[in-house]
């Protein structure tokens, strides 16, 4: 692969795999699918050339735009929404495992629940309050959705926990649809979903069952470890990371069942320090399932909450569905087939279902071979124009040949 990005002249072999048997030239077909090409009633309208219209905005065109047609048709599908989709499944039995688990005096529920906020973003929000570096990788324009160098298709939901932090909020959970240039195979999808959960304490709430606690301080001018940053007493960091894992296990518990073997791994995140991820022994495997971490006090501080410290966690719907339903592809998803959909029409959202698969055709392989445009050829590119022209019908894109001339 380095040599074939260094080369202006080479060959790539790629197999595209389509499920079930039909043809690329059967195209009239694909409407008999599961996987079809459906236009979302919210795209965006035709606009001139150097600019496009998302959401009743109107974002002019730059040298960042990127966002494909087959993406922008995408946006406000809203799937975590949609009753009984078991992205929907998902996102309510977490989220009543919070309301139920988790309560205020009142008796009402702790954490609120933000699910329909708009996915895009400014790179400030995506980025900059999240305390994400200039020239941090995850930033690439080949990585992103950008509508130009202002805007984009947010890349997680932790770009909003600057925004709802500040608007005083101390407990809360956010779920929407993400959006990350990525290959093409049937665990990975250029729009997936997530739930961002955050919580902050005062020193009242953080200390209140320690023994002493009214002596014991969130704050100090210290040294940043391994296990603590520079402005944490190493009393409140330690209580944070166990309210935080305490929280996560029992909800995978919930979701799972119990006696689920779960391992924690340390991690680096930009936002959050320590930072773990959780790992679950299921069917014999060790997955990761979600990504978690002590909040950087600059960004808490920066948000309006300098007297308080947080944790905050992120987890894949998809992820958590395909597991726990049996789904084998990311892209079932996205299915609008009935005999997909109603599988997941439970009396209940507690219920066990386990996904029936319902064709059994052969995938056809395609060689395609072309020579690379430039020396700046970019691998998600020629996802997005697969995407593009063959929808979801693809299966998966792999390389199987490079080919350098030697002139």
């Amino acid at each position: 692969m380095a040599t074939s990005r260094n080369a202006v002249q080479a060959i790539h072999c790629i197999k595209v795999v389509l499920p079930w048997g039909l043809q690329i030239k059967r195209a009239a077909s694909f409407s008999h699918a599961c996987y079809k090409n459906i236009s979302s009633d919210f795209a965006a309208r035709a606009l001139p050339a150097n600019a496009v219209e998302l959401l009743g905005h109107t974002y002019l065109s730059d040298n960042y735009s990127n966002v494909t047609k087959k993406i922008i048709s995408k946006v406000g599908r809203n799937l975590h929404n949609q009753r009984n989709h078991p992205l929907w499944l998902i996102k309510e039995r977490v989220k009543d495992h919070f309301y139920k688990q988790y309560l205020v005096r009142s008796r009402n529920p702790l954490f609120s629940v933000y699910d329909d906020l708009s996915p895009v973003v400014t790179v400030e929000q995506n980025f900059d309050r999240l305390l994400i570096p200039q020239d941090h990788l995850s930033r690439k324009k080949g990585d992103n959705y950008y509508l130009n160098h202002t805007h984009m298709l947010r890349a997680h939901t932790s770009a909003h926990q600057w925004d709802l932090i500040h608007a005083g909020l101390d407990a809360f959970l956010v779920v929407g649809d993400v959006y990350r240039r990525d290959q093409v195979d049937s665990t990975h999808y250029p729009i997936f979903h997530q739930m961002e959960g955050v919580r902050l304490f005062s020193s009242h709430e953080l200390f209140s069952n320690v023994s002493d606690g009214e002596n014991c301080c969130l704050f100090e001018q210290g040294h940043r470890t391994s296990h603590k940053q520079e402005v944490h007493t190493m009393e409140a960091a330690k209580l944070v990371e166990y309210n935080l894992k305490m929280t996560l296990t029992k909800l995978v518990a919930h979701l799972f069942g119990d006696g689920l073997k779960t391992r924690w791994v340390d991690c680096y995140f930009p936002f959050t320090h320590p930072s773990f991820e959780m790992e679950i022994n299921f069917q014999g495997e060790w997955m990761e399932v979600l990504g978690c971490g002590v909040m950087e006090q600059q960004l808490v501080n920066s948000a309006g909450a300098e007297n308080k410290i947080g944790w905050a966690f992120g987890l894949g719907l998809e992820r958590l569905a395909m597991i726990l339903y049996g789904i084998p592809d990311i892209r079932f998803f996205w299915c609008q087939d009935e005999r997909f959909l109603k599988q997941f029409n439970v009396l209940h959202i507690d219920q066990s279902v386990q996904f029936q698969p319902f064709s059994k055709y052969p995938p056809i392989i395609n060689d395609i071979s072309f020579w690379l445009p430039s020396e700046k050829y970019c691998e998600n590119d020629l996802y997005d124009l697969v995407r593009s022209i063959g929808g979801d019908m693809v299966e998966e894109v792999k390389l199987i040949d490079v080919f350098t001339h030697p002139n």
